[in-house]
């Protein structure tokens, strides 16, 4: 039986009797590092470039303000929405084609959400919602079969590229719009080129991927199993739950903070420009908690104290916002930088640690994700109502304290030393 790039061959031991994964080999070591990061460049950049534009969009096309908010508020949700169907394309095409179909995908949306209609604008984001969301769920399933003794490593180094693109495209945004002369509509256009360059660089991949199969590498039916096999009743999993939950609620207080914390600060009396800066650095300082997170959840057995600790952070800088909101910014932008790049990094790494192969990673990235995101996105939309309700940002910040608790209990039963 040929193999597929989704059931890739399995060694056993001595007897013959135990499968152990063997890692593909693709286009060089250095080629795979190189577009793996250029993949995860554009994951969250596309999104990030978008907030300092929303108010031109807005006037562009004489949007009211909860329009305006469906503009990041969409490819959110549908980031949860595409997420279950990825493990079906990837056993079915392999991970390679269908990386770099997302990412060809990603930059066509990214060119029809700049186009001269409120349709397109919309559309457009659905179409990046939906690209992000398969590369959100093939990347921890592809790291996991290419980097199986350092899954956790480098789970920490693309999760930290993501926020670094992020990072890169928020500050470049208004220059860009500057130096093209094109308005809003060239500096968003222009990280459709971001996108094509990752997937030229990708492409060595698909066509080393295509190599193989035509080669004609076969592996027995008990490894073809061992390889392929879906987690039974995932869905039905107190782990899988606990680890969705914890991933769905840390997104939700990083989305609704991304949405409304310089509003916070400024609505307390902090200058609009000093509490855009306080942002800006809560979100640099999420660099360095994805980066190192996974790296220390990657030589621990069990990540029950690191996840907890990531709780334990969200909320306390929550409290600080709640408490000091003006003298405690930027001890709270620390803070908060810490916890929520940590945790979007251990979320990640559970995907991989929890797991025993990639096809296994990819259904939970699926489920965990979908559940994530769906969950997120109603951060942004339930805070703002709240604060519109009572006129005060007490209540929405009091809820958040109280989700951090939740992600704390769902870190402690994600952090077992167990596999799906």
């Amino acid at each position: 039986m040929a193999v597929t790039r989704a059931q890739q061959p399995v060694a056993t031991t001595a007897a013959g009797s135990v499968p152990l994964p063997v890692r593909s080999r693709l286009a060089h070591p250095a080629l795979l590092l190189t577009g793996i990061v250029l993949v995860a460049l554009n994951m969250r950049a596309c999104l990030a470039a978008v907030s300092p534009m929303v108010a031109e969009i807005q006037r562009t096309f004489g949007l009211s303000a909860t329009a305006s908010g469906l503009i990041t508020t969409v490819p959110v949700l549908f980031q949860g929405v595409g997420a279950p169907l990825t493990p079906r394309l990837t056993r079915r095409f392999g991970t390679e084609r269908v990386v770099l179909g997302a990412v060809l995908v990603l930059g066509a949306g990214v060119l029809l959400r700049v186009l001269p209609s409120v349709a397109a604008l919309y559309a457009g984001c659905v179409v990046i919602g939906v690209a992000i969301a398969v590369l959100n769920v093939s990347m921890p399933g592809l790291v996991k079969r290419e980097f199986p003794g350092r899954a956790a490593a480098m789970t920490g180094v693309y999760s930290t590229t993501m926020l670094v693109g992020a990072t890169m495209a928020a500050g470049l945004s208004v220059p860009l719009e500057h130096a093209l002369g094109g308005g809003w509509q060239a500096s968003l256009g222009a990280w459709s080129v971001l996108a094509l360059v990752a997937a030229v660089a990708w492409l060595p991949q698909v066509l080393r991927a295509r190599a193989g199969a035509a080669a004609g590498g076969t592996a027995g039916p008990a490894a073809q199993a061992a390889s392929s096999r879906p987690i039974e009743g995932i869905w039905r999993s107190p782990l899988a739950w606990q680890i969705s939950l914890f991933m769905g609620i840390s997104s939700l207080l990083v989305y609704t903070l991304v949405a409304w914390m310089p509003t916070i600060l400024a609505d307390h009396g902090m200058d609009r420009g000093e509490a855009g800066l306080v942002f800006a650095f809560s979100n640099l300082v999420q660099v360095a908690g994805a980066f190192l997170v996974p790296l220390f959840a990657g030589r621990m057995t069990r990540q029950r104290a690191l996840a907890v600790s990531m709780a334990a952070l969200n909320g306390l800088g929550i409290a600080v916002l709640l408490i000091a909101p003006v003298s405690g910014a930027w001890v709270a932008a620390t803070i908060l930088g810490v916890a929520q790049g940590g945790s979007l990094g251990l979320g990640l790494a559970f995907i991989v640690l929890r797991t025993d192969s990639a096809a296994g990673a990819a259904q939970l990235g699926g489920m965990s994700q979908a559940v994530g995101y769906l969950v997120a996105a109603a951060g942004p939309v339930g805070a703002g109502a709240l604060h519109q309700l009572t006129g005060d940002w007490t209540v929405p910040l009091a809820l958040m304290l109280a989700l951090a608790a939740v992600v704390a209990a769902a870190g402690w039963g994600a952090g077992r030393n167990r596999t799906l």
